[in-house]
C-alpha cells in the first residue's frame, strides 16, 4: 500500500515536470503560442487516470503560481493566470480529468480509438476554457478569439492526440501491473 502511494506521488510529480518542460517547446504564432504541454496533459489523463491526472496538472499550476517558471516562455506567478492564456493553464486540470475519466469508464479493453476520443474531449475542454478566458481578458469577440485560440491549433493537436493515443495504449497496461 505504501509503495503504491509513493509510486502515485512520483508519477504525479513526473507529469507535472513533463508538462513544465514541454511548455517551453513552442512556436510563437501570436498571443497564444503553440506548445507541447498538451501532449503531457493527454498522457497524464490517459496513464494516471482522472484523479491523479488532474492532480498532476494541479501540481503544475500550483508550482507556477508560487513562482516556479513552469508556464510557457518561463512565466510564473499568480498574474500569469490573469493573462490572456490563463484559461488554457487552468483548463489543463479538467482536460486531464476528463481524459482519464473517459478512459476509466469506457475503455476497459484499452482500445486506441477510445484513447483518442478521450483526448479529443480533453482538448475541447481546454479550448473552451482558454477561449472564454481570452475573450473576457482581451474583450475579443468569439470569431476573432476562435481564429487566435483554437483554429490554428487543431492540426497540431490532432497529431499530438494520435501520438499520445499510440503511446498511452502501449504504456497503460504496464502501469496497471
Amino acid at each position: 500500500m505504501r509503495k503504491q502511494r509513493t509510486l502515485k506521488m512520483i508519477l504525479c510529480a513526473l507529469f507535472a515536470a513533463l508538462t513544465a518542460v514541454l511548455s517551453q517547446i513552442l512556436i510563437p504564432i501570436g498571443p497564444v503560442p503553440i506548445n507541447l504541454a498538451t501532449f503531457a496533459v493527454f498522457c497524464a489523463g490517459a496513464l494516471l487516470g482522472s484523479k491523479l491526472g488532474a492532480l498532476s496538472m494541479a501540481t503544475w499550476v500550483a508550482l507556477g503560481v508560487v513562482g516556479v517558471p513552469v508556464y510557457t516562455m518561463m512565466r510564473s506567478g499568480p498574474g500569469a493566470l490573469l493573462e490572456p492564456t490563463g484559461g488554457f493553464i487552468i483548463g489543463y486540470i479538467p482536460a486531464a480529468f476528463l481524459t482519464g475519466l473517459i478512459i476509466e469508464k469506457f475503455n476497459k479493453d484499452n482500445k486506441i480509438y477510445m484513447h483518442a476520443i478521450a483526448m479529443g474531449v480533453g482538448a475541447i475542454t481546454y479550448f473552451i476554457s482558454g477561449t472564454i478566458w481570452f475573450m473576457y481578458s482581451t474583450n475579443t469577440a468569439f470569431f476573432e478569439a476562435a481564429t487566435i485560440c483554437f483554429l490554428p491549433f487543431i492540426p497540431g493537436d490532432i497529431l499530438k492526440i494520435i501520438l499520445a493515443a499510440i503511446l498511452t495504449k502501449r504504456l497503460r497496461p504496464e502501469l496497471n501491473k
